[in-house]
């Protein structure tokens, strides 16, 4: 904000230096300081006394107040008083010029009145006109901006509140899973809280980014799905695919998770034979990840989970990834796919 001002301060000085600068550019050395500063300094001083009056005080006050009338008759005032004063100084410069002007079909000196009244404020309208221009693109920029500061704290509220969301929610999936354990595997279960710990401390101090290392995120996904396939049967096969080399990528954090927590939610039976396929691939700065396993629908009375996994991954991308991914589930021949593309350039 201060630099803003800071420029617009630079600006306004350049111009008026530009402007108070053209008339030794354009006149001759012959017609010395006294003309320059009566015929061209005089009138410049007007014209930003004018500009700056309703830029700080009359279009704020009035204009913008719907209060138009007043606004226009202050500046006819004004601009009259100014072009009565301009005369009074060109009479007092120029008495010798005045007497040798040429007369006109009226037999008075210089240009007809219409004429005269035109020429003199016209530059005093302008400079209210470019003021009124300034200041409405100023305010209408200022509007902009604190539509985009709202909009933007209210996009990381909502993100916020949803990765807090997905933290219970992982949490208590995978208390779920260890509960299974207890009585059937208390050894699995002991290896399994202390998996659980790792992705926790994950989860808790790793994710507060705005975007994190691909890398990391893989770490953390294969260390999930190990920790899943500990309470599922021999049984089940679990493939997973991840790139190896450095991608160089970063993307919001935990955005896979709840794809890989739904396909061993509803792609694991406890008495048929299922297999559970992860796939993630890299190409032009594109995210692919794609999920296939078997469809074992979950019943209407399992409470397991909460359910909020894919409504929350939906919301979020969303509001991250606005036009930028691809989101897909189809179920085929009681065999489920989801795809998900994410560019993240």
């Amino acid at each position: 904000m201060k630099n803003n001002k800071k420029i617009t301060i630079a600006s306004h000085l350049l111009v008026w230096i530009f402007l108070f600068s053209m008339p030794y550019l354009l006149t001759s050395q012959q017609e010395g300081v006294n003309r320059i500063i009566a015929h061209f300094w005089v009138p410049l001083v007007f014209y930003a006394i004018i500009f700056y009056t309703n830029y700080f005080l009359l279009i704020n006050r009035f204009l913008f107040a719907k209060k138009n009338i007043e606004f226009i008759s202050i500046n006819v005032l004004l601009i009259v008083a100014f072009i009565f004063l301009k005369e009074q100084n060109e009479i007092a410069f120029f008495q010798e010029l005045i007497r040798d002007k040429p007369v006109n079909k009226d037999g008075e000196g210089g240009p007809p009145f219409q004429l005269f009244i035109y020429m003199q404020m016209l530059p005093y309208l302008a400079s209210v006109l470019f003021s009124v221009a300034v200041k409405t693109t100023n305010r209408l920029t200022k509007k902009e901006a604190e539509s985009k500061e709202a909009a933007n704290i209210k996009l990381e509220s909502e993100l916020q509140h949803l990765h807090y969301q997905l933290q219970p929610h992982f949490f208590f999936n995978s208390l779920n899973n260890i509960y299974s354990l207890v009585d059937t595997s208390p050894e699995q279960a002991k290896k399994t809280i202390h998996s659980l710990s790792k992705l926790m401390r994950y989860m808790l101090y790793e994710t507060n980014m705005e975007l994190v290392p691909l890398s990391k995120e893989i770490d953390f996904m294969k260390r999930f799905i190990d920790l899943m396939k500990l309470r599922v049967s021999d049984k089940i096969i679990v493939n997973y695919n991840f790139p190896t080399k450095e991608t160089g990528i970063q993307l919001a954090p935990l955005l896979f998770i709840s794809l890989i927590e739904n396909a061993f939610k509803h792609g694991v039976s406890a008495s048929k034979e299922s297999q559970i396929s992860i796939n993630m691939t890299i190409e032009n700065k594109k995210v692919l990840f794609i999920i296939e396993n078997d469809n074992f629908p979950k019943r209407t009375d399992d409470k397991s989970g909460s359910g909020i996994g894919l409504p929350n991954l939906k919301k979020r991308l969303e509001l991250l990834y606005p036009n930028k991914h691809i989101f897909d589930t189809t179920i085929k021949n009681n065999y489920f796919l989801v795809t998900l593309e994410i560019e993240t350039s």
